[in-house]
């Protein structure tokens, strides 16, 4: 017999033998109605968990971690808001079954099941997985993440105190709400845990309002690993700007009574809390772990004899709001209504082809108030002496600054984040003046931690904001990428369009940065972007590119709720001259700020046919020379700016091509997994005119004299020019 069907008989047989656990006389605010309201939560979560064993069992289910010895979160629920968001830890059925208790109109075991099914109907993940979430319940859909949701629920927080200063126009979040933010006690030791821990107390420590309350529900194991006996009290209890609160999740009375204490806290005072809750695991880890395999049989035992809903049938029972009989039949009647229900879910239609399941990969447009760009009094006074510079060419880096002044005196839902971005200015000076132009509130120097960047920017973007974070390194990513891939990109995937994150990720990078910084400063891998599905990967090449992709990055972003990399070449940033020194020719004049390069577009430069060389980024700007180089021998070229490298405007790029009696690829990114080897691809698919590629070795960059040895230049673009032509303009 398994061990979901022990505790189950072991509950009939208790309940009905009034052999219950011992503890605590129940008291507290908790009245009888809640009581027994949270009391029918978990007993619905524990059907629940049974039901979808048998539905995998029987092929027509397909997620068996569930929530048994969790159901005290039912209490939780009921001590907040349903205004509240929530991002829950994936054993938290429990916790929203009773928020639905608080929201007129809700079919919450129809709409969990339909889940457990994968149906198409499901009204949350439209079938694509099982998700605890609700967008009536303010809930964010979460899978069995572990720890990647805490960093948004910081931001979320922040924006909650931001709103209040300055209200973005599609803001979700009352002004008086808190976020709540759940986890298990193993995943509270995950790096991505400890930063966004660390982010909070950080904030908080400042006197920043951050009304976020953490909640550890410490069943003491992580699969099959123990935590060690009062390692959460240790570790939280002391923490700086962060107030710790205690209760057995076991007594819902006193759960209630706690939580709603640590949610007082929150509320009023505007910090964060860390409520540790007391809870046990029955079952093991999921339907296919079997926790006698490493456990003792005592310990599985000890733990399914403290079953909260047996000690919920006492307190009921003592307290007067239930007694026994009536507890029982609850219980019973709860499994008989869920089986009943479950054989219509199953029936219910799921997801079947390629379409269906990409439909929500890119979320829906949305309606903004119409704005006629900064006035120019408001102009006047945010560029001041800068307004006159506008008349002459400029550098990338100040190109990038006064689009984002622009776009941040438009847009007052824009707000930048990052390391170093508000009284230095960026390391590069590309945020200069914006903190003293816009304030600290709207220009956020932020602590040294790209998840909790991210995250800030994941979170802010849930209640409204447009936020422009920014990463100081393209290879700093690399310490937060999942939160792109595993939180970003997936909300609008997994929510079926209804929750979306858009902002416009700032990101310095890729190569040929002379004598400074090696690899961690000049990474040229856009591999770990360009396979996120719905990221859209934008690559400036000139100054006056840059400020009208940026436009169209915040346009997409604002108005299509899309989640947007800018990746800014570093080396361009100051690029000057062109083909001999002192010839400006890489500098360029601010665009009106009407003017903006539509998604998809493509740059074309030269009318040559001889050869079409198709490139990005540094790669336009050493094949613009290397096209002059080529003039002089007589070949007539064009080169091809594909701006976007993700998705690439293979459409547009089919078009710029015509007419080209050969095509050179230069890519400044690796020949493994670099963009070369999709645009050969299509070539290969396309075109009937011999084709090849120029691209930077499989290595890491070189600091010193050889920083660039190892990608393209003017010399190896030319050489592999000739080498096509065949010496045959």
């Amino acid at each position: 017999m398994d061990r979901a069907q022990i505790v189950h008989e072991n509950f009939l047989r208790r309940v009905a033998d009034g052999d219950l656990p011992e503890g605590r006389a129940p008291s507290g605010p908790l009245d009888p109605e809640g009581a027994v309201g949270i009391f029918r939560a978990g007993c619905l979560s524990r059907a629940l968990d049974r039901q979808s064993r048998a539905m995998q069992k029987a092929g027509q289910g397909f997620y068996t971690i569930g929530s048994s010895g969790h159901e005290g979160m039912a209490a939780v629920a009921a001590a907040l808001r349903p205004t509240d968001m929530a991002f829950l830890h994936y054993r938290d059925a429990a916790f929203q079954i009773a928020r639905a208790d608080q929201v007129p109109g809700q079919t919450i075991l129809w709409d969990m099941l339909l889940s457990f099914a994968a149906s198409s109907d499901d009204p949350i993940s439209g079938g694509r997985h099982k998700v605890l979430g609700s967008k009536a319940l303010n809930i964010p859909p979460q899978t069995s993440t572990i720890a990647s949701h805490l960093p948004k629920a910081v931001g979320a927080a922040y924006s909650v105190g931001m709103a209040r200063r300055h209200r973005p126009e599609h803001a979700e979040l009352p002004k008086d709400s808190i976020v709540y933010c759940s986890f298990g006690d193993a995943s509270a030791n995950h790096s991505t845990a400890q930063g966004a821990f660390n982010t909070a107390s950080w904030t908080a420590y400042q006197g920043v309002p951050l009304p976020l309350l953490f909640v550890c529900e410490d069943n003491g194991i992580g699969i099959s690993v123990k935590t060690p006996k009062g390692w959460i009290a240790a570790s939280f209890r002391d923490r700086p700007g962060m107030k710790y609160f205690h209760c057995d999740g076991l007594d819902i009375f006193e759960t209630f009574r706690v939580s709603q204490e640590a949610a007082r806290y929150v509320r009023t005072q505007r910090k964060p809390a860390f409520l540790h809750i007391r809870t046990v695991r029955l079952y093991g880890h999921a339907g296919a772990d079997m926790p006698t395999t490493y456990m003792p049989k005592a310990e599985v035992e000890a733990d399914e004899a403290n079953d909260p809903l047996l000690r919920a049938v006492r307190l009921l029972n003592e307290s007067g709001a239930m007694g026994l009989d009536a507890a029982l039949s609850v219980y019973e009647e709860t499994c008989d209504r869920v089986a009943r229900v479950a054989d219509e879910a199953v029936t219910r239609p799921r997801l079947k082809t390629a379409q269906d399941v990409m439909a929500s990969l890119v979320p829906p447009k949305r309606s903004c108030r119409p704005t006629n760009g900064p006035t120019p009094e408001a102009r006047e006074k945010a560029f001041g002496g800068d307004l006159r510079a506008m008349e002459e060419p400029q550098i990338m880096s100040r190109l990038i600054n006064w689009s984002l002044t622009d776009l941040m005196l438009e847009h007052p839902e824009i707000v930048m984040m990052g390391e170093d971005v508000g009284r230095k200015g960026g390391v590069y000076g590309v945020t200069q003046k914006l903190q003293a132009r816009f304030g600290p509130d709207r220009v956020v120097d932020t602590l040294l931690d790209e998840q909790s960047i991210l995250g800030m920017g994941i979170g802010m973007a849930q209640n409204g904001f447009v936020p422009i974070p920014e990463i100081q390194f393209l290879a700093y990513l690399h310490n937060a990428e999942d939160q792109l891939r595993g939180e970003a990109a997936t909300l609008p995937f997994f929510s079926n369009g209804q929750y979306t994150n858009p902002m416009v990720l700032r990101i310095a990078g890729l190569g040929y940065q002379k004598g400074f910084g090696g690899h961690f400063h000049n990474d040229n891998s856009l591999a770990v972007l360009r396979d996120i599905p719905g990221l859209i990967l934008a690559v400036p090449s000139s100054g006056a590119d840059a400020a009208r992709m940026m436009r169209e990055c915040v346009r997409l972003a604002r108005e299509e709720q899309r989640l947007v990399v800018f990746l800014e070449p570093i080396a361009l940033y100051p690029m000057r001259d062109l083909h001999e020194a002192g010839d400006n020719g890489w500098m360029t004049c601010y665009p009106d700020p009407s003017e903006r390069i539509a998604f998809q577009e493509v740059g074309v430069e030269g009318d040559g046919d001889d050869l079409v060389i198709v490139t990005y980024g540094n790669g336009r700007y050493l094949s613009t020379q290397a096209a002059g180089k080529l003039k002089d021998e007589g070949v007539k070229a064009r080169v091809i700016d594909l701006r976007w490298l993700s998705p690439l405007p293979e459409a547009a790029l089919l078009d710029a091509v015509k007419g080209a009696k050969r095509v050179l690829i230069v890519d400044e990114t690796r020949r493994s997994g670099g963009v070369a080897e999709a645009l050969m691809a299509l070539c290969a698919e396309h075109l009937d005119v011999p084709f090849a590629r120029d691209v930077a070795r499989d290595s890491f960059i070189a600091t010193g004299p050889a920083y660039a040895a190892t990608m393209p230049s003017v010399e190896s673009i030319t050489e592999a020019a000739r080498a096509l032509i065949g010496g045959k303009p």
